[in-house]
């Protein structure tokens, strides 16, 4: 990676990781809502704590830099699948004012995965956890 460009590589992480960390804190808040709304849209309750996990758990490897790419792999999955279930279908059955929202939340989640697809390219970058343990030296350029 480009010794300019080394700053840009955490605040990158750290934007994508903010949105599945806070996704997953409220999921824990509003766990019986969120819980009837997956059943109500054909997906099993049992599986909001996994949901929950990866959210969280994901998030704070990728904020970190924690085996970022395989992070960024298990949150690219579960974004394209979670949009898919979550927007993508429902903007099939929808009035086209409803609809239109649903898609644009589902290409909202498609420029999230472009972003992680991003990491798992060209991994976390210097200051991360993954750099600090492979021993490189963090450049200050």
């Amino acid at each position: 990676m480009n010794d300019r460009f080394a700053n840009v590589a955490p605040v990158a992480r750290s934007l994508l990781a903010l949105i599945f960390i806070i996704a997953g804190v409220q999921k824990i808040s509003g766990y019986a809502g969120t819980q009837g709304y997956m059943e109500m849209m054909g997906v099993s309750g049992a599986l909001l704590p996994l949901v929950i996990a990866v959210e969280v758990l994901g998030g704070l490897a990728l904020l970190v830099g924690f085996q970022a790419r395989l992070a960024a792999v298990l949150l690219a999955g579960f974004t394209v699948i979670a949009g898919t279930i979550f927007h993508l279908v429902p903007s099939f059955e929808m009035e086209a004012m409803a609809a239109q929202g649903e898609v644009i939340h589902f290409m909202k989640n498609l420029a999230i995965t472009g972003g992680l697809i991003m990491v798992i390219i060209f991994g976390a970058g210097s200051w991360s956890a993954d750099n600090r343990r492979s021993g490189a030296a963090v450049s200050a350029g």
